[in-house]
């Protein structure tokens, strides 16, 4: 990342992310179009409101990864192998007891918020189930984004691909074979998650113990250095706690789905399906910003940082509003798929058109808080995103459901929110010296 054409170096290595979650997200969407065409609306409306309890659940440890990823980058750049190490190490053992806690707490408190979201009773028995099998293999899903952020951190985004698409064929299999063959129910599609993930989980944690690098794995190695998960932590929680405030908003916002009834949830369910394509540009470039980002300010290259930044801004905000458009414009058809009862088309149709040409906005925040990130600006994104998709989304959608008892009022909710926190990364992007910050950090 620290050398050559900035424009071919970034789009290389987002490509593969880009695929990587394309897969990723094609298995969530099979759970989706298998259990709403085998099993029904109900069924559907169990599985699509999964989002985003899962995301408050998990997102606080992903969030420590995307620190430690900074770390590894960083470290990875300026040539500092030995700390690079002990970092993927400290990372690995963390990760291992991370996703104890992740599944302890997943199994123990499904049925708790399920039923603290308002989740209506034809469909509470089987979301429980599913969230609890779904967290089950709570320390595969950890132990994934343990390893492939380590593989991002040092600019390999290619093995991350393969082994989702390794992890989409196999649910796919297995949600077919589950659901539709052994008539499993919606337990089978949570148990065909699950060993996809673990799948995934330990086909990158084998390639890491073979690789040729100071990031190859040595299991006598795998510790928690107490000064290293020091600077992880530093620079990881303030995005798991970002994470994990968006999640609570999400779920806050769910919950007020959640009372227009299964019809409502499995239609904006199917939605939240579509929007996560909206997401792979956002993603890949976010990503890929902060690796750059990370490594580039490492070897002191601040032009180079600049350049990259604006470069990789202008492509994740151009491809997510291609998909906004495209999904804007054949919504009908799209959502039809998951469920073709006319009330259920018609509140994904809705929702869809109030939100999708806005994912411009979306795009812009997630590339500007990547960039802060990489430069170790981290407490920034929280700052901005807890204030305008936490406490403002949840301000306005409390006062203005109660004015205006209609569900489109949740769904502006979003738009709007996205709109406030462009503005502020924006300013702090033109008006803050987040260059030479970082190099009074390392020092």
């Amino acid at each position: 990342m620290t050398e050559g054409k900035i424009s071919k170096k970034i789009v290389f290595f987002a490509m593969p992310i880009f695929l990587g979650n394309l897969f990723q997200q094609l298995y969530n969407v099979v759970d989706s179009l298998v259990v709403g065409n085998f099993l029904g609306k109900d069924a559907l409306a169990a599985v699509s409101s999964s989002g985003s309890l899962i995301f408050l659940i998990v997102g606080f440890i992903n969030g420590i990864f995307v620190g430690a990823g900074v770390i590894i980058a960083r470290y990875f750049g300026a040539k500092n192998m030995k700390d690079l190490s002990i970092a993927v190490h400290t990372t690995i053992a963390f990760g291992i007891i991370a996703g104890i806690i992740v599944t302890a707490l997943g199994m123990g408190l499904s049925p708790w918020m399920l039923k603290m979201m308002g989740t209506p009773e034809d469909v509470l028995p089987n979301s429980i189930m599913y969230f609890q099998l779904y967290f089950a293999g709570g320390i595969g899903i950890v132990m994934y984004n343990a390893c492939m952020g380590i593989f991002q951190a040092v600019g390999d985004s290619r093995h991350p691909l393969y082994y989702l698409i390794i992890a989409a064929i196999i649910n796919v299999v297995l949600d077919l074979l589950f659901v539709a063959v052994l008539g499993f129910g919606i337990g089978g599609a949570a148990i065909a998650t699950v060993i996809s993930q673990f799948v995934s989980a330990i086909l990158g944690f084998v390639k890491l113990l073979r690789v040729d690098g100071e990031h190859r794995i040595q299991i006598n190695k795998i510790r928690i250095q107490r000064n290293m998960l020091t600077r992880i932590l530093k620079m990881g929680i303030p995005t798991g706690v970002q994470n994990s405030v968006i999640g609570f908003a999400n779920v806050i916002v769910q919950s007020n789905i959640n009372n227009f009834g299964s019809i409502a949830m499995a239609g904006c369910g199917s939605y939240s399906k579509l929007e996560g394509f909206a997401f792979l540009p956002i993603t890949s470039f976010s990503v890929a910003l902060t690796t750059f980002i990370g490594q580039n300010l490492g070897a002191k290259q601040f032009e180079r940082v600049k350049k990259g930044a604006r470069f990789g801004i202008l492509s994740g905000v151009l491809l997510a509003e291609t998909v906004g458009i495209v999904l804007w414009i054949f919504a009908p058809v799209l959502i039809g798929f998951f469920n073709n009862q006319p009330d259920v088309i018609e509140f994904g149709v809705m929702q869809s058109r109030t939100e999708a040409l806005f994912f411009c906005l979306l795009a812009f925040s997630h590339c500007l808080a990547g960039i802060l990130r990489g430069a170790g600006k981290s407490t920034i994104p929280m700052f901005v995103m807890l204030v305008c998709w936490c406490f403002i989304r949840i301000t306005y959608i409390t006062i203005m459901v109660r004015i205006i008892p209609d569900i489109r009022v949740i769904f502006w909710a979003y738009p709007l929110t996205w709109f406030l926190s462009s503005i502020s990364f924006l300013i702090y992007y033109k008006k803050a010296d987040w260059l030479h910050s970082y190099v009074e950090q390392a020092n």
